[in-house]
């Protein structure tokens, strides 16, 4: 496999990244799945949804580079930020840090580009996170792709029900649960 058609995709959920991760195969890059996602509530939740991932990643014949859990990570990024609402400076901040770790993942692995499944997510903004992609760029390229386009987000959501994935129903950090 060459290794300058190799891309790290930083994967939130493996209901996210099922359709992602195709596209990216039909476009001719070569997928390696990242999961990484201190933002997480509870370890059970990390747990729950890195088997997920597992799963969708067996199905699709890619790798997986999954980080330990380290919430506290997180909670010391968006101190102060906990009463922001869903898609304000603390959901910025959070984004930032798991597409930071993902580039520099990336550039420690020798892998040329990296992108997100994030943008799958309609409550996602594709602009922002792509602003926040490209101001990671240090020697590697940030793909933007919206992956909403073309009824991705219904393609992921078939996928992961046909593979009986787990399929949480919040952003995944305690905040967010509070909408």
């Amino acid at each position: 496999m060459e290794q300058n058609k190799k891309i790290l995709i930083h994967a939130c959920c493996g209901i996210c990244s099922g359709y992602p991760i195709s596209l990216l195969k039909e476009m001719g890059y070569i997928p390696v799945v990242y999961f990484c996602n201190h933002n997480l509530d509870t370890k059970e939740e990390y747990k729950r949804r890195l088997e997920a991932q597992k799963i969708v990643c067996m199905y699709h014949w890619v790798d997986l580079i999954a980080e330990d859990y380290s919430h506290d990570k997180f909670l010391e990024e968006v101190k102060g930020l906990e009463k922001e609402p869903e898609r304000g400076k603390r959901c910025d901040v959070c984004i930032r840090l798991r597409l930071e770790e993902a580039a520099l993942k990336a550039k420690f692995l020798g892998i040329k580009y990296f992108t997100t499944s994030l943008v799958i997510s309609p409550h996602k903004n594709f602009a922002k996170i792509t602003e926040i992609g490209k101001s990671l760029e240090n020697g590697i390229e940030y793909v933007a792709i919206d992956f909403k386009k073309k009824d991705g987000f219904l393609k992921t959501n078939k996928l992961s029900k046909e593979l009986g994935i787990y399929r949480q129903n919040y952003c995944g950090c305690e905040f967010s649960i509070r909408g």
